[in-house]
């Protein structure tokens, strides 16, 4: 089976999560976090400031991962490492994606999100309980 590395911006403002509308693909329509592949020679950090600058016309700063996901889909296997990420500057403008909604605790669950991005939401949850 087919093997992708990615890595995956849990973008944090206060108590709510930065979420996206995948544009394109066999999972078009569903919600994930913004990120993207790991290139030859790239850290999951570096692949983030990349992408999210690249999808979103953004600068963030990396914090510490989150979490490591390893999800089997039909097509393929996908390996993500998810990152605590915060806004530098910008203002999160969506060229690949179809909308966007910064979510609060309450409302994790109300967006599809791909099973993947999923398994992070209870952690994510957890975390911003206990801040």
């Amino acid at each position: 089976m087919k093997r992708i590395e990615v890595a995956a911006a849990v973008i944090r403002h206060g108590n709510r999560i930065f979420a996206a509308q995948r544009g394109y693909g066999p999972y078009k329509n569903g919600w994930e976090f913004p990120g993207g592949k790991i290139e030859p020679g790239e850290t999951p950090e570096q692949t983030l400031i990349r992408e999210i600058r690249e999808e979103l016309d953004t600068e963030i700063d990396v914090g510490e991962k989150l979490t490591h996901v390893e999800y089997d889909y039909p097509e393929f296997h996908l390996s993500m490492d998810c990152y605590w990420c915060t806004v530098q500057s910008g203002s999160l403008t969506l060229k690949e994606h179809e909308a966007a909604r910064w979510l609060g605790l309450d409302e994790l669950y109300t967006v599809d999100w791909l099973p993947a991005d999923l398994e992070v939401i209870a952690l994510i949850a957890n975390a911003i309980r206990s801040s």
